[in-house]
């Protein structure tokens, strides 16, 4: 369970009047997951204390109250969830809408492009000219060994269908895994070797 304070941003100043009760500009906060809860798709519950009128009408107390996100699969950084009217009440204003905005956590093996993950590695120049394999844990925990069978220059990027992030319109298709190459350059490579290293043959 998340606390959220509804304290306004002081910026907040403009308000819309509805009859004689003013209408409190809405309350925005972020809520930041990681790629494994918004692949998956999770629960967050947020309590929040929030000022509520008395049954007079007139004065206010403080009470703590849960909000529950249902996040589903696929949903992108940006996406809001709006709880109408679940600001301070008061006996002059209708009460705020209280809005969250999804943030995306930093992934320590992914970046996020749209519904692709990006997976950045490290070869060396021998590796780039050669081939290899790359092995690569997935967000759902599967190891994914994929090789590479081409020269690998420095544009080069190797697209693995389907092994993104899920849809969120349609959850059982998913985004690309896309691979990219930092290749790691020798400081210097030894005066017998300049001349056998790299005679490989031109298609």
């Amino acid at each position: 369970v998340f606390h959220f304070s509804l304290g306004k941003y002081e910026d907040n100043l403009t308000t819309e009047f509805d009859g004689k009760k003013k209408r409190d500009p809405p309350i925005v906060r972020d809520l930041y997951l990681s790629l494994e809860e918004l692949f998956y798709g999770c629960t967050k519950k947020i309590r929040i204390s929030r000022r509520m009128l008395n049954e007079d009408g007139v004065t206010t107390c403080y009470r703590n109250r849960i909000l529950v996100v249902d996040i589903q699969p696929g949903w992108k950084e940006g996406t809001r969830i709006t709880f109408p009217e679940e600001g301070d009440q008061g006996p002059n204003n209708i009460p705020a809408d209280i809005v969250f905005i999804v943030k995306e956590k930093l992934h320590p093996r992914f970046r996020r492009e749209q519904n692709d993950l990006v997976y950045t590695t490290h070869i060396d120049l021998g590796k780039s000219l050669t081939g290899f394999s790359v092995e690569i844990e997935t967000l759902d925990s599967r190891l994914l060994n994929i090789p590479i069978n081409d020269i690998v220059h420095p544009n080069y990027a190797k697209i693995v269908t389907g092994e993104g992030m899920p849809l969120s319109k349609d959850p059982a298709q998913k985004g690309n895994l896309i691979i990219r190459f930092e290749i790691l350059f020798p400081h210097r490579i030894l005066a017998e070797k300049k001349h056998t290293s790299f005679h490989l043959p031109y298609s």
